[in-house]
């Protein structure tokens, strides 16, 4: 029977002109992220199946794809549970794994400590353009630092990244969860429905207020709150500054510190970014990961109708591991999306050696052969992308391929240099 060419459902074959720019991205952000003062690291693509079922990753632990223990420990015959038969899992996502390591290694480290990992994941998911059950994420963390310095040189760093890449017109659509925690409490929902609250709240910008309105009414929520709920976002509509008007409103039941501190971080990025983006404050924005405590903010360009990115600060999971919370902020881009991106819009790496075929003819004399390898490795030291190939019967349609890989320039060797 015939093997299966295929990849698995959900991975996918990367072919090498796609390949040359993820190269080009990833050397982008590992030499942007270095100017920021982010060290690179490497964590397993294996964790423990503890960590990564420890209620720390929202949605994505139901879809961890878990792996058996091992030679004797695997005891098929007599396992009672799930338990019984797993002790690891492939990581969903990069953040789990950085707080592990940092609580594993935090007296080895620099305090704070600013982490730059890019690396697969993998998530059991339904496939779709742009998503696949293996894919590679970027991420920038800084543990250790309780300020909004945090918040700043992530955005800032992640930013300046996007616009070298060449993206323009783009959002840093920002929020708090402490904000939304306050609103929800203001409002009069029950703490331990505010996640459902969050989720309905989520789908906003898709259903409108009236949709969120009746799904909230709908939920068991009662018209009162609902009605209070909904009445903050016609305000925040009509508001000159919202973040004065929510600042108002709130009195008394948020910290006296939110609101300024996201106003600093907005405030501070606009006077010193170097990209072309916005700011902007969206009270709507929840983030779907349960370990978020503070800021979150997501990368959202409107011209294309999509988000490539996101993240937030994290203080509280640390602590997880320790027993000791240590302030943690993180921020991820969304790197297949980049790429597919990219891809669609033809991109081209820019300052790229120029690429020239050297066809050769066959049967060529181990002394010609020498020649043409002197000549290809003298281009190549001067910077020349030089690739030495066998004339083929159909030069033109040989040509036409090498073209559509990029190669611009042909040169042809006979076996007599007089030809």
């Amino acid at each position: 029977m015939a093997l299966i060419k295929k990849p698995v459902t959900g991975m996918k074959d990367i072919m090498p002109e796609e390949m040359e720019i993820r190269d080009y991205a990833q050397s982008v952000i590992k030499k942007t992220y270095a100017e920021f003062g982010f060290q690179s690291i490497e964590t397993p693509c294996v964790e423990s199946i503890q960590n990564l079922t420890s209620k720390q990753g929202g949605d994505n632990e139901k879809l961890i794809f878990k792996i058996l223990k091992r030679g004797e420990k695997l005891k098929l015959e007599t396992a009672a549970s799930e338990a019984d038969l797993v002790d690891g899992g492939l990581r969903y996502d990069l953040t789990v794994p950085l707080v592990r390591y940092y609580s594993n290694h935090a007296n080895e480290l620099p305090a704070p400590f600013k982490a730059l990992q890019m690396g697969n994941v993998w998530r059991a998911d339904r496939p779709q353009k742009g998503r696949y059950r293996q894919f590679m994420q970027c991420d920038i963390d800084i543990i250790g630092e309780p300020s909004n310095l945090a918040e700043i040189e992530l955005i800032l760093a992640t930013t300046t990244t996007l616009g070298r890449l060449g993206f323009k017109n783009f959002q840093i659509r920002i929020n708090e969860r402490r904000l939304l925690k306050a609103m929800a409490a203001w409002s009069g929902f029950p703490e331990d429905r505010f996640d459902e609250v969050f989720i309905i709240l989520d789908k906003m910008d898709k259903i409108g207020m009236d949709g969120a309105a009746r799904e909230l009414t709908e939920s068991g929520f009662s018209q009162e709150s609902t009605d209070a709920y909904i009445g903050l976002f016609k305000g925040l509509e009509e508001a000159e500054d919202q973040l004065a008007y929510l600042e108002e409103k709130l009195a008394g039941v948020i910290g006296p510190d939110v609101i300024p501190g996201l106003r600093e971080v907005i405030e501070s990025v606009d006077a010193v970014k170097s990209a072309d983006f916005r700011m902007v404050f969206d009270p709507t924005i929840v983030r779907g990961m349960s370990y978020y405590t503070g800021t979150i903010f997501e990368i959202a360009m409107p011209e294309l109708g999509i988000s490539c990115g996101g993240g937030g600060r994290y203080d509280g999971m640390v602590g997880k591991f320790t027993g000791r919370d240590v302030p943690a902020c993180g921020f991820s881009i969304g790197f297949e999306r980049i790429i597919l991106i990219l891809l669609e819009q033809g991109f081209k790496i820019p300052g790229a050696a120029k690429k020239t075929a050297y066809l050769i003819e066959k049967n060529m004399p181990a002394d010609r052969m020498r020649e043409v390898l002197f000549q290809a490795q003298k281009a190549r030291e001067e910077g020349g992308q030089v690739l030495i190939a066998r004339m083929a019967k159909n030069k033109k349609f040989q040509k036409q391929q090498l073209t559509d890989r990029g190669y611009e320039e042909f040169v042809e060797f006979y076996n007599n240099p007089l030809n």
